[in-house]
């Protein structure tokens, strides 16, 4: 955001101080204090290419590269989305791929078939191979982000997601669902996946630590072995890259999961020896496996941002570990490295990056790389390299050839083999963490009682990368042939003779239950929407937690199954839970978990829990970063804990409750709205009607469009929101929350309301930020004035200190809007980041006016 802020605003309060927090990942260029001068590449393993030289491939290479013209091999280095590109686009520019991103369907069709699928790869490969215009014959690559199954269909199987895959302790597993995964793929005639993901994570507060298989580098990397020869076959194989295998990517090179705070984009700062023995331990299995693509990665080592570290690309992944397929880069990754921007980035090339993922924009970067290949700026040579890069991957996939037997074939998406196979993976993911009395396994001959907003829904049980790039705003119907947690339940339970209720909230009608089974857990998010600042679950509105207070109340038996991507701080719902299962993020096939939780009908154990943490789980809140590899490793389940049926529970029934007084160091940021609001908080439209909730990253409006708030990109996708008040009448925008927060910590400790913000229209009439704690406790601060100072469609950051409302009658001990936006007339605002910053403001800070 550095380059993006033309300028700062101080309304009340210093400088926000609040760069290790914020979720703009660009401020780590600034943090400088380990960056080093020097490399020591002796830290890496040296590895020979997995693939011996061909010397009839290299020279077909040669024979293609004396043909092309300067054009057609820039083309070939640019990857646009099938949204903003067409088949004529592919054959006018010679591009050499093309992406859907999550959310993206041909013919921008939800429920695009798979003929469609294929219909739309068909043209794009016609178009490549067309030679009308005298141009050179380069069939395309579709590259799509399967990541737990082809989650980009509806239909397709769903996997657990990767870190339900690590508890499962299982290579073989992997590789078994890599085949599966590559077959339904090829059905759709895409031949290019961006998996796996082979992040080791330091931080769990990451919002991609659901990506990675374990905290472990010898789980990961045992696991990114299988997972590229289950995806593209075994090397030395003849159908290896072809017929039912996909082209693999490994990513992202390297130390995207040790960002400080866990940070997504953010700055990994660890020594050289560390990154290369813990961050890249998945690649130097995936690259002796023949994994033929590897994704550079959005984050920083040591400042200095992977897409343009010529170190890293070249030296340490080309030269020294032997890499001889392509490097592409991520979602417009190329615009962070200095000097760069979207349309722009000689740097990232020469530092070897072969392609440009650069989604909307390409026509603009295709023109200024070739303008920058025709001055010299990129080098001749680099250029060669990068094209004969991709040209060699594509022929050994065989994409000139197009041999795609299963392209079109009925009976591989969603089929009952790999819908059997995810079950099974749901079964050995599954972590028991407590289990009083031996509660597990349950006979189904029971009067069973399921609640929680988790048991009948299979958008959450499914997570992010699930149809949407979030994983929300999907419905039942969107996910034909899967099984709810509930629906498992349920038939296990009535093939015995027992009764299983369905009741969200846990109200009985009747008789009273001899169990009840709680499914609940995180809502979906993908990517740096799922960054959060702490790991206690449900902060601030514990309302899972209230759930199982009460059926405990009750006398009844409650197991609680939890749905998350990562360990959270639990402490409060594990002891008002007699057992407790960790089921990550189960996906399709929720019925695997009922295979689990209870015996056969003789009351014999069906299928015993296997699963071990392949992540340590936290005993206090701010145990964030917890792993057997640092000191004063104390968790509350280590690495690899997981117990069998029948075994006791080794854990406390009354652990401890009071997360902040073991939280180290200083009071942390409260998010408020960073990327998407942050629970307990929500985003509302309050107007002369009904407030109207806004709901996921959809456009949202009150009575008659008088106010419209909208998703859209400050510095990545989908990462602020803007208001637009159109001024029929009076109305407002607020962060609430269902129950008043108690949030006057952050008074005690000096803090500041920060936020970026960007005016596209100027108010004309009055315009507030707000404090609410009730209907007549309201704190009003004035913004008109400060706003019209701003220059039009350029971001600034705000500053306001808490004192500010507290001296105009807000109750920090009940606020029920933790800052809302008013307006009296038009006014088009746009807003991001929104925190609470402790010790932003002092003695010194500019007092309030007005």
């Amino acid at each position: 955001m550095a380059g993006l802020l033309a300028s700062a605003i101080t309304l009340v309060g210093c400088d926000t101080g609040d760069q290790a927090h914020s979720a703009d990942s660009a401020s780590v260029e600034e943090n400088t204090e380990a960056k080093v001068e020097s490399f020591d590449i002796t830290v890496w393993p040296e590895l020979q290419p997995a693939l011996a030289v061909d010397a009839a491939l290299e020279a077909r290479i040669d024979d293609l590269l004396s043909r092309m013209t300067l054009e057609e091999k820039v083309g070939q280095m640019i990857q646009a989305e099938i949204k903003y590109v067409t088949p004529e686009d592919v054959k006018n520019y010679h591009l050499g791929s093309v992406l859907n991103g999550g959310g993206t369907y041909p013919n921008n069709d939800k429920f695009a078939t798979p003929q469609d699928w294929l219909a739309l790869s068909e043209a794009f490969f016609a178009a490549s191979m067309d030679t009308a215009d005298g141009g050179t014959a380069i069939p395309i690559i579709w590259g799509s982000d399967a990541v737990h199954g082809h989650n980009n269909i509806v239909g397709a199987t769903l996997y657990p997601h990767n870190i339900g895959l690590g508890a499962a302790r299982d290579p073989e597993l992997i590789r078994r669902i890599g085949e599966a995964t590559a077959r339904e793929v090829a059905v759709t005639g895409v031949d290019w996946t961006f998996a796996p993901t082979v992040a080791v994570v330091r931080d769990d507060r990451w919002g991609r630590t659901y990506e990675s298989y374990s905290e472990d580098p010898e789980i990961v990397k045992a696991y990114a072995e299988e997972m590229v020869k289950g995806l593209q076959g075994e090397k030395g194989q003849e159908d290896f890259l072809r017929g039912k295998n996909l082209v693999a990517t490994a990513k992202h090179f390297v130390g995207d999961g040790g960002t400080v705070r866990g940070i997504d984009r953010g700055d990994n700062i660890v020594p050289e020896k560390e990154l290369a023995e813990v961050h890249a331990a998945g690649y130097l299995s995936a690259l002796p496996a023949g994994v033929q693509t590897v994704m550079a990665s959005f984050n920083s080592w040591n400042g200095d941002r992977l897409h343009g570290h010529k170190y890293l690309l070249t030296d340490v992944l080309k030269e020294r570990l032997g890499f001889d397929g392509f490097v592409v880069g991520d979602w417009n990754g190329h615009r962070f490295v200095p000097g760069c921007t979207v349309d722009s980035c000689a740097a990232a090339i020469n530092a070897g990056l072969d392609m440009f993922m650069v989604p909307s924009d390409w026509k603009k970067l295709y023109e200024n790389t070739l303008a920058q290949a025709k001055s010299g700026e990129i080098g001749a040579e680099r250029l060669e390299d990068a094209v004969r890069r991709i040209l060699r991957v594509k022929i050994r996939a065989g994409l000139f050839e197009r041999n795609r037997p299963l392209a079109g074939k009925d009976g591989i998406l969603g089929n009952d083999a790999h819908r059997a196979l995810a079950r099974e993976a749901v079964r050995k993911s599954l972590v028991l963490l407590k289990n009083n009395d031996n509660l597990l396994p349950l006979k189904p001959s029971q009067n069973i009682l399921v609640a929680g907003d988790g048991a009948h829904n299979l958008s959450k049980q499914s997570g992010g990368w699930t149809i949407s790039w979030q994983g929300t705003g999907n419905t039942r119907e969107d996910f034909p042939g899967a099984t709810t947690i509930f629906e498992g339940i349920e038939s296990a339970v009535s093939a015995a003779g027992g009764k299983a209720v369905l009741n969200e909230n846990g109200e009985i009608d009747g008789e009273k239950p001899d169990v009840a089974i709680v499914v609940f857990g995180e809502e979906p998010y993908a990517e740096w929407h799922g960054d959060i600042a702490s790991i206690e679950y449900q902060l601030g509105h514990k309302k899972d937690l209230a759930l199982l207070k009460k059926l405990r109340e009750q006398g009844i038996p409650v197991v609680s199954v939890f749905l998350s991507g990562r360990p959270l701080w639990v402490n409060k719902e594990l002891n008002a839970s007699d057992a407790f299962v960790a089921a990550w993020l189960p996906g399709s096939e929720g019925a695997g978990i009922a295979d689990v939780l209870f015996t056969d009908a003789d009351g014999q154990v069906q299928h015993d829990f296997t699963g071990t943490l392949p992540f340590s789980w936290p005993e206090y809140v701010h145990q964030s970063v917890l792993n057997p590899y640092h000191e004063g490793y104390e968790p509350l389940f280590a690495l690899g804990y997981g117990l069998a049926a029948g075994e006791e529970s080794l854990v406390s029934n009354s652990l401890t409750e009071d997360g902040e007084t073991y939280a180290a160091g200083a009071l942390e940021d409260a998010w408020l709205m960073v990327s998407r609001p942050r629970a307990p908080w929500g985003l509302v439209i309050q107007d002369s009607g009904e407030p109207v909730a806004v709901t996921g990253n959809r456009a949202s409006s009150g009575e008659d469009e008088n106010i419209v708030v909208a998703s859209i990109d400050m510095e990545s996708q989908e990462d602020a929101r803007q208001f637009e008040f159109k001024g029929l009448r009076p109305g407002k925008v607020r962060l609430g929350a269902e129950k008043p927060q108690d949030l006057s910590r952050y008074v005690n400790e000096g803090a500041a309301l920060s936020f970026d913000v960007r005016v596209d229209r100027k108010p004309e009439l009055p315009v507030s930020a707000l404090i609410e704690c009730g209907e007549e406790c309201v704190a009003d601060l004035p913004l008109q004035s400060e706003l019209a100072k701003l220059e039009p469609g350029s971001w600034a950051k705000m500053s306001i200190d808490l004192q500010c409302f507290v001296e105009r009658g807000a109750d920090f001990s009940s606020v029920s809007s933790a800052v809302a936006f008013a307006s009296e007339g038009p006014l088009q605002l746009s807003v991001a980041n929104v925190k609470y910053v402790p010790d932003a403001a002092n003695a010194d800070s500019i007092r309030c006016e007005g």
